[in-house]
């Protein structure tokens, strides 16, 4: 503990972390820390598996002050899930000690909006919400955000594709000039920038390149479809991998619930999660998912953006992501805390070969299976033509016209028929 102890942090969260045995800071945690606890603002760029929930957990309620009976910090996430998981993950730090004395509530879509209000009526220490939910009781006057130090935001990326940070704005608007902001995202869209330029104020902006964020051993195998049904295939595999966790992520809704219900069909127990996803089943989802009730999950993208499920052994893609970055947030799923991880990807030969290689360029070792006698097995890679196979078209070969056939003694008749004519004039 004497790495966290240079912090300075208060006694009762190096106990917490010493109860959940995590004795080393990772490098997010290292660099950005200090920074956040000198009241900076920051940026923290990083793939999943970085640590950097801690990176801002940690210091946030380091900084919070019990006596002070007002909102001190605000953390947003773009799903109910992962603001979940925050909360759970901050209940965890604040279990003993002084850490009792930090009140903390979360407020997310999908739940009784009038029996939040009447929770409210005791502002807390630390708010946990979604961006609508945060609006709404801010606008609503339910939360009084005058005195708010801190706001963290999560997921930044997610956050703008999902049109959120139009909601962050007006709320942030409201809190003090000396407002602390910390951005974290996998990335940094350009489009984000004018709303960070806003905010903050000469921020330390600090990136964990991939390389040093996952050194766990994942291998990542690519299966072409070649014209089977890519649902058949996704279960047929699923079935012979035999995880400890596995998590299958589909890009639409459609496909979860399609996937979900042949592996149902097929006799194997599996949980789902996206955006149509009942809060209360979403609930039982990651019940099941902590008391290791289910060996899949079928996901979406968004859903299972920022979620942090321990023991997750394999991934498969029933596709490639729309977006290819995304490709990487899917494999850091797998692979963490030193572990070894793989990732299976179902590919359309004629569509998705070049998105591959795309992958391959980006530093990732694809290695291909074929599917033979109910059995996968390695095949050599066929990415290694697709730039010998573009080739200029060849121009088209000239043949010469053929000679009309004449047939034997056609002169001759000819004649004969023209004298004929001729007789047959003189006769008219």
């Amino acid at each position: 503990m004497k790495a966290f102890q240079r912090f300075n942090l208060p006694p009762y969260l190096l106990e917490a972390l010493q109860t959940q045995k995590i004795s080393q800071p990772t490098e997010i945690q290292e660099r950005l820390i200090p920074a956040i606890l000198n009241k900076r603002d920051v940026i923290g760029q990083s793939q999943t598996g970085t640590g950097k929930t801690l990176a801002f957990l940690l210091p946030v309620a380091a900084r919070v002050e019990p006596e002070n009976e007002k909102i001190q910090a605000v953390i947003t996430a773009p799903t109910r899930e992962l603001a979940s998981q925050l909360h759970h993950e901050l209940r965890k730090l604040l279990e003993d000690g002084e850490g009792q004395r930090i009140s903390i509530k979360s407020l997310t879509g999908g739940t009784d909006r009038q029996k939040s209000i009447e929770k409210l009526q005791k502002q807390p220490h630390i708010i946990i919400a979604t961006p609508g939910r945060l609006k709404d009781m801010s606008d609503s006057g339910a939360i009084d955000i005058s005195a708010v130090e801190m706001l963290v935001i999560d997921e930044a990326d997610q956050m703008l594709d999902m049109g959120f940070i139009e909601d962050i704005d007006p709320v942030a608007a409201r809190m003090p000039d000396t407002l602390q902001m910390l951005v974290f995202s996998a990335t940094i869209p350009e489009q984000l920038q004018p709303f960070l330029r806003k905010y903050m104020s000469s921020p330390r902006h600090v990136q964990v390149q991939p390389e040093h964020a996952a050194p766990a051993a994942i291998d990542h195998y690519f299966i072409p479809l070649k014209h089977r049904d890519r649902t058949g295939v996704t279960v047929q595999l699923a079935a012979q991998l035999r995880p400890y966790f596995a998590i299958i992520f589909t890009s639409t809704k459609e496909e979860a619930d399609e996937v979900s219900d042949a592996m149902i069909t097929s006799g194997i127990q599996v949980d789902t999660l996206h955006g149509d996803i009942a809060p209360r089943q979403r609930k039982q989802v990651m019940r099941n998912i902590e008391k290791l009730e289910v060996q899949y999950l079928v996901a979406t993208d968004l859903a299972a953006r920022g979620m942090d499920i321990k023991g997750v052994s394999h991934i498969i893609n029933h596709s490639l992501p729309n977006e290819l970055g995304y490709y990487v947030h899917r494999a850091g799923r797998t692979g963490r805390a030193g572990a070894s991880g793989e990732v299976y990807t179902l590919v359309d030969e004629q569509t998705e070969y070049p998105r591959v290689k795309s992958l391959e360029n980006q530093g990732i070792t694809c290695r291909f299976l074929e599917f033979k006698k109910e059995q996968f097995h390695l095949m050599d890679s066929p990415l290694t033509n697709i730039s010998k196979n573009k080739r200029r078209p060849s121009s088209p070969e000239i043949k010469e016209p053929k000679p009309k056939k004449v047939k034997p003694g056609y002169k001759k008749k000819a004649r004969e028929k023209a004298q004929r004519r001729q007789k047959n004039n003189k006769k008219k």
